[in-house]
């Protein structure tokens, strides 16, 4: 019988977050300098300069970028499917499956739901949409028309919620499924009953297949390595790209929108989940933080929770003791299922789009923004930029036009950034409880 193994995918993690951190900030103080220096005033005509800067952006430092990611998402499905298979298999039996699963989803519906709400209550007080000038928005707007069309046309593929919408997780072909972004939860479906499946064998039958399947898993950490030795340069230019063209302009007329969503995902970061960390787990938030260092900057450079699978499986085995067929089964159930920062940015975006149009969301128009973004969260990608078409669908559902996501769309990516960090620190903390409530001590 093999033993569970949860390969790193790098030597030296510490080194690795490091030079990310350092490619983020080169890349961002060079797209805002240059955007600074060459960016044409309002209405003016662009420099040969800016056009180059522009050219550089879209031609070299974009697709570096665009390279890094299509690096980790290529062995998203085979390790999020090996993962569930090997977790699910690794319990062995049925009962220990059924406790350790319903502890996981509660936790992921409940703080899932208390992020929505933190993001509501900041845009209440603060209300940001209602100070934003007319004349910014609607020119924002107009920048932004093309990339709001094409998501709102990707919102318009089936995820409305209905009974269908649960028929659809049982995939009619997992090959489909396992080919498309946007349907993970038929491979996570596929994978759960395949493992549980196993447990019904005798362990001589399904040896051989867990075999393979680590071996399979161990693999795919391993391409993972490979790309993660491009993230500098892939991080570099994925924020040159974005901030050569936003610079301070743009920035500056979302600045409310953008600080009321990032103070809620640092409250829901450090003071919720520190909260939790501290009541059910018993351990030292400081100590749990310090610890999770490369999972954040890992997470925050690549705006994935599917392509920080690997960093987040191994912080919590190796920084906190957690058994690795516990991990195996909540993290990647949690990359697609648990989404805090991302309903918590629904939730603000909502309701900061409905103040900019005039929309005035009472108390139980706000209850439904909570439960559609606890259920799109749970339906969204867990890749990069993954929420927007849902959050279309929750836009329309409340009475806010769906084209008003242009404005938000310019500041997606930073703020796509920052939301998968406690998208990612929530799967970690409720691998920790469940490990502890199953009687596993975690260091």
């Amino acid at each position: 019988m093999t033993t569970a193994r949860t390969p790193s995918p790098s030597p030296s993690p510490s080194r690795e977050a490091s030079l990310i951190l350092i490619g983020l900030v080169l890349g961002g103080l060079a797209g805002v300098t240059l955007n600074a220096l060459y960016s044409p005033v309002q209405g003016g005509t662009p420099s040969a300069a800016y056009e180059r800067t522009l050219w550089i952006a879209d031609n070299l430092a974009n697709p570096a970028g665009q390279i890094f990611l299509r690096m980790l998402f290529m062995v998203v499905v085979p390790l999020v499917f090996c993962s569930i298979f090997l977790g699910v298999s690794g319990l062995g039996n049925l009962e220990k499956l059924g406790r350790i699963g319903t502890r996981t989803l509660l936790w992921f519906v409940l703080t899932t739901a208390f992020a929505a709400t933190i993001g509501l209550t900041l845009v209440n007080v603060a209300r940001p949409g209602a100070r934003m000038d007319p004349e910014v928005s609607a020119r924002v707007r107009e920048e932004f028309k093309g990339a709001a069309l094409e998501t709102m046309e990707q919102a318009k593929g089936g995820t409305g919620f209905s009974v269908a919408t649960f028929v659809n997780i049982i995939p009619r072909n997992f090959l489909r499924s396992a080919s498309s972004e946007r349907e993970t939860l038929g491979v996570i479906f596929f994978a759960l009953v395949f493992g549980i499946a196993s447990t019904m064998l005798e362990k001589k039958i399904t040896q051989p297949l867990i075999d393979v399947l680590q071996a399979v898993y161990d693999l795919c950490v391993r391409v993972l390595g490979f790309a993660m030795k491009l993230a500098p340069v892939g991080v570099a230019g994925l924020i040159f790209s974005v901030t050569a063209k936003l610079g301070f302009d743009v920035l500056a007329s979302l600045l409310q929108f953008v600080v009321v969503a990032i103070a809620g995902l640092l409250i829901h970061q450090f003071l919720v989940l520190g909260v939790l960390v501290r009541v059910f787990v018993g351990i030292s938030p400081w100590s749990f933080f310090r610890r999770c260092r490369t999972l954040f900057i890992t997470a925050f450079s690549t705006s994935s929770s599917s392509a920080t699978l690997p960093t987040t499986i191994r912080t919590a085995v190796e920084e906190f003791g957690a058994p690795p067929d516990v991990a195996r089964f909540v993290i990647p159930l949690g990359a697609t299922m648990n989404m805090n920062g991302t309903a918590l940015f629904e939730g603000v975006t909502v309701l900061f789009l409905a103040q900019v149009a005039g929309v005035e969301l009472g108390l139980v128009s706000q209850l439904i923004v909570v439960v559609l973004a606890v259920l799109t969260a749970i339906g969204a990608a867990g890749v990069a930029g993954g929420s927007l078409p849902l959050l279309a669908v929750v836009l329309a559902q409340v009475g806010v036009p769906p084209d008003m996501l242009a404005l938000v769309l310019g500041v997606d990516r930073i703020i796509d950034m920052t939301r998968t960090v406690p998208n990612v620190t929530s799967d970690l903390v409720a691998t920790l409880f469940v490990a502890r409530r199953g009687g596993y001590e975690i260091r």
